[in-house]
């Protein structure tokens, strides 16, 4: 067997340890940009999945409450992904413009003659996840064009 104990030396003499330390830097640094994002982005998302009872349009538009819990559950998915996975996830931060935009169309596409308070509330979540979403992808390109 060999030997794997680790004595506890320094690598501050290590020919690459300037350029190890930068480079760590980037990865942690880089990655955690998006950190302020993810609670709000959380949060929408179990609003959009709870808000067919909590705006009481449970029964006057059934196609929308399954389609609000699909979305906001989606959206929490992804927020909790950026939380645990920040560095591979920057790229699914464009999904949530996308679910944003969707959130907004599909009022008058999935719904049946909406009143204004439910097109109210997909617009108001729609357009929060499309700003969230859009700072989440401009802080990751931001940080590509770092490293």
């Amino acid at each position: 067997m060999s030997n794997i104990s680790h004595t506890g030396r320094d690598i501050s003499g290590h020919p690459d340890a300037e350029e190890m330390r930068a480079r760590h830097d980037r990865v942690m640094g880089g990655g955690r940009t998006t950190g302020m994002m993810e609670a709000p982005l959380f949060l929408l998302g179990l609003y959009c999945a709870v808000s067919p009872w909590v705006l009481h349009f449970t029964a006057s538009q059934p196609t929308l409450v399954t389609h609000n819990l699909v979305i906001g559950i989606a959206i929490a998915v992804l927020a909790l992904c950026f939380a645990a996975m920040p560095e591979r996830m920057t790229g699914m931060s464009m999904a949530i413009v996308a679910l944003g935009a969707w959130l907004i169309v599909s009022t008058w596409i999935v719904g049946e003659s909406p009143d204004t308070g439910v097109i109210l509330n997909n617009i108001i979540v729609g357009g929060l996840a499309i700003l969230l979403g859009a700072a989440c992808a401009g802080l990751a390109m931001k940080n590509k064009k770092k490293t």
